[in-house]
């Protein structure tokens, strides 16, 4: 048996000093980087970009093209306007619009966005989830 966890989310990118600048575009500081790679810490997780061909090669894949996947990351938020400051700055930031902050079938406030190497994000407020003071998310229990 394994921890149900996830400790490093790495993202794949064509070019990772693009990547690195829309981030940072974002307001977000490397907590750490090595030739080819570099991490960002997020409360009790880490986000890393890696350029797709050396995480390829990582892998035991090398050669390998390599997609996005069919993934969605979140960032969820307190406020409907924390969401909509959170849209338009990845927008300036160079992100794709997907779907613009709107409200949801499930009761909250969503939209979707997609970073400069197409990885999908999306900014949310959820009413029936409520946040840490840090932002961090435990999900209510339920009987």
């Amino acid at each position: 048996m394994t921890p149900q966890r996830v400790t490093l989310i790495t993202l794949g990118t064509a070019d990772l000093e693009r990547a690195k600048a829309f981030y940072a575009a974002l307001g977000w500081t490397p907590a750490q980087e090595q030739e080819g790679i570099v991490f960002y810490q997020m409360n009790a997780l880490v986000l890393g970009l890696f350029g797709k061909a050396d995480l390829a090669k990582d892998q035991g894949r090398a050669g390998v093209e390599l997609g996005t996947g069919a993934i969605t990351l979140a960032q969820n938020f307190a406020t409907e306007a924390e969401v909509d400051a959170a849209f338009q700055t990845a927008i300036e930031a160079g992100a794709s619009p997907l779907k613009a902050p709107e409200k949801v079938f499930w009761g909250g406030y969503s939209g979707y966005f997609a970073d400069p190497d197409g990885h999908v994000w999306e900014v949310a407020m959820n009413p029936f989830w409520p946040l840490d003071p840090d932002g961090g998310l435990t999900l209510p229990e339920t009987r």
